[in-house]
């Protein structure tokens, strides 16, 4: 017997993307992603240079734009909906300052992270919430961490940081209930970026090299670009709450596999 399955409902013959921290890593192949998958995509970072190869790369479009910026911000939400409708927006800007203990780290490298982490991924969103509403079909991605779900010694500023992150995505979600707007988590754990560790540790290549020393396969920035737009080209009743992945070498946060 055929099974009579309820239409799906319209979708837009052309869905476009927004993706903060795109200039290297997780944000320039989630770019790269979209792309190959026929997204119109605005790609938001702050090195110019840096987008204007992508974009020589991939079409995609570039603004230049701090998230820790109120007045880049707005801006950012000014142009990017003066040019059409906005479906998904990415928040992948974020990162590590520094691994030093509670006892003694520095509470700039915790204010910058804060600013970055958490304060730019409700800035951005807040901005671009009525145009993904208006949508009729859109979604926020928070790029956290598994940091954002357990501890690890010298980590205790970013997984701060990642844990009030990734609250915005799970209380978005609850004060969203209705409207056709997805909320999705993504918590990559050891992801091998060329910038990630060395910016945590100051630009100290041997000790940014040292994370990954031994490592079977850590995680690529395009594993994680391929979650991400796996999760937004599910139909769009179903939400992908929340992600974790992480290598098969890493099963937590301080246990590690190493050769």
């Amino acid at each position: 017997m055929t099974q009579n399955l309820p239409a799906s409902p319209a979708v837009p013959e052309q869905l476009r993307a927004v993706v903060t921290g795109a200039s290297s890593g997780i944000g320039a192949a989630t770019v790269r992603r979209l792309r190959a998958a026929g997204w119109d995509v605005v790609a938001v970072a702050r090195r110019a240079d840096r987008l204007a190869a992508l974009a020589a790369e991939t079409g995609a479009s570039v603004l230049v734009a701090d998230v820790t910026s109120d007045d880049d911000v707005a801006r950012l939400a000014a142009e990017v909906t003066a040019g059409g409708p906005v479906h998904a927006l990415v928040n992948n800007a974020g990162g590590a300052q520094g691994a030093a203990p509670i006892a003694s780290s520095a509470l700039e490298d915790w204010r910058g992270m804060f600013e970055l982490n958490v304060l730019g991924t409700l800035r951005v969103t807040q901005a671009l919430l009525p145009a993904l509403v208006a949508s009729g079909r859109g979604d926020v991605v928070v790029m956290t961490s598994t940091a954002a779900h357990d501890t690890y010694p010298g980590g205790g500023g970013y997984v701060a940081a990642k844990h009030a992150e990734r609250q915005i995505a799970t209380t978005l979600r609850l004060e969203l209930i209705g409207q056709p707007v997805r909320v999705i988590e993504i918590a990559p754990g050891m992801v091998a970026t060329e910038e990630f560790s060395l910016n945590r540790f100051g630009g100290d290549a041997a000790k940014a090299e040292a994370v990954y020393a031994g490592v079977d396969a850590p995680l690529t920035a395009d594993d994680v670009a391929d979650a991400v737009v796996w999760t937004l080209t599910r139909p769009h009743h179903v939400n992908i709450d929340q992600l974790v992945m992480r290598p098969r070498a890493q099963v937590s946060n301080t246990q590690v596999a190493r050769a």
